[in-house]
């Protein structure tokens, strides 16, 4: 990309997001995680992660206007490690517009946070029948990049279909960086501290015989995982590990 192209990306998606309005936020103002929003998911993960999800405040809280998720080395319920990861099921779910996150990654080898979104008919369909947009992960294996992505079903709802982007991530003086994605009728734009660096067309999910699942409500899931099929081996000389998340906005 030339930079007067990336110039032009910058300026013009930096107008359109001050143009937004801003139709819900969560900015862990609260001295406690609020229940009315967000679901705790407790027990093992998934993808032969090692940890097993809490809602206990050694493992997710708020301090200081900060949402702490936070990664444990320590015996659980037959678990080596402990962690945490919340969602809005049933509570509040997004569609279109602008979905922005401003959090701190955590690091060592072995971690794998992930700020992502499933449709909200994942529990009636199953997955990958819900679809799935992935706005950040990241491992720790490979400290200098963040990963988008989408995934989809063909038509059966067996076979999975993908978009990834990687990304460098930015220089940052405090960790800190803004995930977010843009998300209309026609496309899923991706960013971080406002560089664009994933594209998705929607009409690439379209099927005959079904809705685009792209243009029905997703839920929001935030969490910090270990190990598995993709961040592999774990580091214990990391721990606690820490997963901070300043806010979340929704705009219209």
């Amino acid at each position: 990309m030339s930079k007067y192209l990336y110039f032009i990306i910058l300026i013009s998606t930096t107008m359109i997001s001050q143009n937004r309005n801003l139709e819900w936020t969560e900015e862990f103002n609260g001295k406690k995680i609020n229940t009315d929003i967000w679901n705790f998911k407790k027990g093992l993960g998934h993808n032969n992660e090692e940890q097993y999800y809490t809602s206990r405040a050694k493992n997710i809280r708020i301090e200081e206007g900060m949402l702490i998720i936070e990664a444990r080395k320590e015996k659980f319920k037959g678990s080596k490690y402990t962690s945490a990861r919340i969602n809005t099921i049933g509570n509040k779910l997004f569609k279109y517009g602008r979905i922005e996150i401003r959090a701190k990654l955590s690091e060592g080898k072995g971690t794998w946070p992930a700020i992502w979104m499933l449709g909200e008919n994942r529990q009636r369909d199953g997955y990958p029948a819900s679809g799935e947009i992935d706005i950040m992960e990241h491992v720790g294996k490979s400290p200098t990049e963040i990963h988008g992505a989408i995934h989809y079903p063909e038509l059966d709802n067996k076979k999975l279909n993908s978009s990834v982007s990687s990304f460098e991530i930015p220089s940052s003086k405090d960790g800190f960086h803004r995930y977010a994605i843009e998300w209309d009728q026609k496309s899923i734009n991706y960013f971080i501290d406002e560089q664009l660096f994933h594209c998705f067309t929607i009409e690439d999910a379209e099927r005959e015989g079904r809705e685009n699942i792209f243009k029905k409500p997703f839920y929001l899931i935030i969490n910090l995982a270990l190990g598995g099929n993709w961040a592999g081996e774990i580091d214990d000389s990391i721990f606690p590990a820490r997963f901070y998340v300043d806010y979340v906005r929704y705009y219209q």
